[in-house]
């Protein structure tokens, strides 16, 4: 698939433009395949736990050491800076709320600060790029009011779009998941991925009384027995195939949305994208290296599926005839 995505965007001279907001830690595994053929925007103003050589498998990479506001007249921001730095945040996590989850220390705030501010097209327009093609947002509960902060001319054609909405109240007036989800869905997106994060209702305090009665009561206890319960949503929106349509994209839109179905193993949509490409701009070799590699990638991925369900096959064999031996 590397080689295939490679060639690709070398031949059509494609450099996707990535913005990380919430870049704490290292860009998102899936952008790893894109990554010699783009340029990388990380956004994050709590740099504890900020891995800029881990951005150097990019063309280019970017740090931006200031927070994202969707207030264009705001020059820095309230900034609360948590005991993790992956819980920080421009909005005050909400105790009344936070108190009911075992691991709430996680989001004590440690520090309240002023910090410098921008908008994404404030941005865009210092770094002079015309164009978002990949947004990951995880700005613990602003992601939907950044987005749609973006000017309609580059927001409309963001091709891919990570989230991380809360399904539970975390912080003060954030931006929750069943909002997010609509807004994407009534605007050109459809949901290709979602993973459910989890956490345990259960007071601190709660555990700590259990602790003092039974010292093997502690929170690697509590995590083997005690049941979570879902508290956010990490999902992947990509463009739908009408919105394109619509909106008049061009050959490069086409062929780059194909490359961000293909590296989220969306093989099924991608072949959708290259019937519609040659529908709208005819067949050529661009259409039929989509295609021929689509179904490629395709039979690769039923081979190893196969292999996988033939070792699983061997495996479940062999530990028959080990349990067979140690009865006899």
């Amino acid at each position: 698939m590397q080689s295939i995505i490679s060639e690709l965007l070398t031949e059509l001279k494609i450099n996707p433009v990535l913005l990380d907001v919430g870049a704490s830690a290292a860009p998102p595994k899936i952008w790893t395949a894109l990554a010699p053929h783009s340029t990388y925007v990380g956004f994050d103003p709590d740099l504890r736990e900020i891995h800029e050589e881990r951005a150097g498998a990019f063309q280019r990479s970017v740090i931006v050491n200031e927070a994202l506001t969707a207030d264009r007249g705001a020059n820095e921001v309230t900034f609360y800076l948590t005991a993790s730095p992956f819980c920080s945040s421009s909005l005050e996590p909400d105790d009344t709320f936070i108190n009911h989850w075992l691991y709430s220390n996680l989001f004590a705030v440690e520090k309240k600060t002023q910090v410098r501010a921008t908008t994404i097209d404030a941005t865009i327009n210092r770094f002079k790029w015309d164009r978002i093609d990949w947004f990951k947002i995880d700005s613990q509960g602003t992601d939907l009011r950044l987005f749609n902060s973006i000017s309609p001319e580059v927001r409309s054609r963001v091709l891919a779009v990570d989230t991380e909405p809360g399904l539970i109240e975390i912080y003060k007036g954030e931006d929750l998941f069943a909002v997010v989800h609509q807004d994407f869905l009534r605007n050109g997106f459809w949901l290709s991925d979602v993973n459910i994060g989890r956490f345990i209702r259960m007071r601190r305090r709660s555990l700590d009384v259990a602790n003092s009665i039974e010292p093997e009561i502690n929170d690697d206890f509590i995590k083997e027995t005690v049941k979570s319960s879902p508290a956010y949503v990490e999902a992947r929106y990509l463009r739908t195939i009408e919105w394109l349509a619509e909106n008049s994209f061009s050959r490069r839109e086409y062929a780059l949305l194909w490359v961000f179905a293909v590296v989220d193993n969306q093989l099924g949509f991608a072949l959708d994208l290259c019937l519609e490409f040659e529908r709208i701009f005819g067949a050529d070799d661009l259409s039929r290296k989509l295609k021929s590699n689509t179904l490629l990638l395709m039979k690769t991925a039923f081979r190893t599926r196969q292999a996988r369900k033939g070792l699983e096959r061997i495996e479940r064999v062999l530990r028959r005839i080990a349990r067979s031996f140690l009865r006899s």
